[in-house]
């Protein structure tokens, strides 16, 4: 198959940057179609088109020029946060090709001297800016698309209010073009605002006493905020081992408190989704994700079963209503084959509920108990914890 559209990633020096190669398939074009900025570069000649606006109209223009010689104009690196990913998932891979061109982390890796290898790249064009506490620990190196000339002030007290404001934080205007400006600074010092073009670099520190949270599972209890309905910090550590999240499997939550575990899961990389009947714990869940760097967790606020997703999730944790009538067979109903259920027990009743489900379907039952020594007039002594009971099964 002859491809008829060409993906072309510039820089900020327009036509003068491309490859002899590139700026043929531009000149040859029938239809010129990319974001205002990117048309301007190049002079008058072939049909134009931009972006709509909102985008979600920009895969019916794509359709409707399947019989012409089209040229999109991108970005740097069409591939890397790019329209030319967005493509392949509308089009057969034969249909296009992708010129690239070096892109805006190549660029700033270039210019501070930071090996690209080494650094984390990420974007905020459109996504949360939240999203980034999950990436702060001292000592990295992350790379970031910004959205606008906004965004560095915004970034800056996102990375006091975490404790990283000594942070590096260097911001790369219109890098390769001529007016390209590098602002070197720390978080907690920037003011006011930069180009609407920019990437931003920043070099992790913290000040003293800043909470720095791993990522392997079992958060501490007080990074969550929660009402008392969570599920305790080793219990969610086994929990989440139980349910062996792995990148970009989904999970239902269901009775998610304070959204403990669907948390954690999407700190390991996957999807999840919140089912949760009360509206004050769903607001909380939100601020949670956000807080804790997942601020993508889908949250429905309603009862199981009747209020439980259309998808075929990976993984289920049933931790609140494990006796409720059909929670459960509702939940291994719902798992995709070898979609694994965890749930999680502390009543009797629900002890009963989970031992007749590993009677119908196997698995394994474990008790978790655990103790904390806590002081008792001038001593101290083992406090135990209710123990949990639970069940972790397979769907074949």
């Amino acid at each position: 198959m002859t491809p008829w559209l060409h993906i072309i990633g510039m820089g900020d020096d327009g036509l003068s940057g491309l490859s002899p190669a590139a700026r043929t398939l531009i000149a040859a074009a029938d239809v010129l179609v990319g974001g205002e900025r990117h048309l301007a570069l190049v002079p008058d000649g072939a049909e134009r088109h931009s972006w709509p606006s909102p985008f979600a109209g920009a895969r019916d223009l794509i359709d409707s020029l399947r019989s012409r010689n089209v040229v999109v104009l991108a970005s740097g690196d069409p591939m890397w946060f790019g329209i030319g990913a967005t493509l392949t998932r509308w089009l057969d891979p034969a249909e296009m090709r992708v010129l690239p061109h070096p892109g805006a982390f190549a660029l700033a890796a270039a210019r501070l001297g930071w090996p690209l290898q080494d650094c984390l790249c990420l974007t905020v064009h459109g996504r949360p800016l939240e999203a980034l506490h999950l990436h702060l620990s001292p000592g990295r190196r992350l790379l970031v698309l910004s959205e606008d000339g906004q965004t560095p002030a915004a970034l800056a007290r996102l990375l006091e209010k975490a404790g990283f404001g000594p942070s590096r934080l260097v911001v790369c205007e219109h890098l390769d073009g001529p007016t390209e400006r590098l602002r070197d600074t720390v978080a907690q010092a920037w003011v006011g605002e930069a180009a609407d073009l920019n990437t931003m670099a920043i070099e992790c520190r913290a000040e003293p006493g800043a909470r720095v949270l791993p990522l392997v599972p079992g958060l501490p209890d007080e990074a969550f905020e929660h009402d008392g309905q969570l599920t305790k910090r080793e219990i969610r550590a086994v929990t989440l081992a139980a349910l062996a999240p792995l990148p970009g499997q989904m999970l239902w939550d269901v009775g998610a408190g304070c959204g403990s575990v669907a948390i954690e899961w999407m700190r390991a990389g996957g999807r999840a989704i919140a089912v949760e009947p009360r509206p004050e714990r769903c607001a909380r869940i939100a601020r949670n994700a956000s807080a804790l760097g997942v601020p993508g967790l889908e949250i429905i606020r309603g009862s199981a079963p009747d209020s439980l997703p259309y998808s075929d999730p990976d993984a289920i944790f049933v931790g609140g209503g494990v006796s409720v009538p059909g929670v459960l067979d509702a939940c291994w109903s719902a798992l995709r084959p070898g979609g694994r259920l965890v749930a999680n027990a502390v009543t009797v009743e629900g002890e009963a509920a989970l031992i007749a489900l590993h009677a119908r379907f196997g698995g394994q039952m474990v008790r978790l108990s655990v103790s904390r020594l806590a002081p008792v007039g001038g001593f101290h002594t083992w406090h135990p914890a209710m123990p949990v009971n639970q069940f972790v099964g397979q769907k074949p």
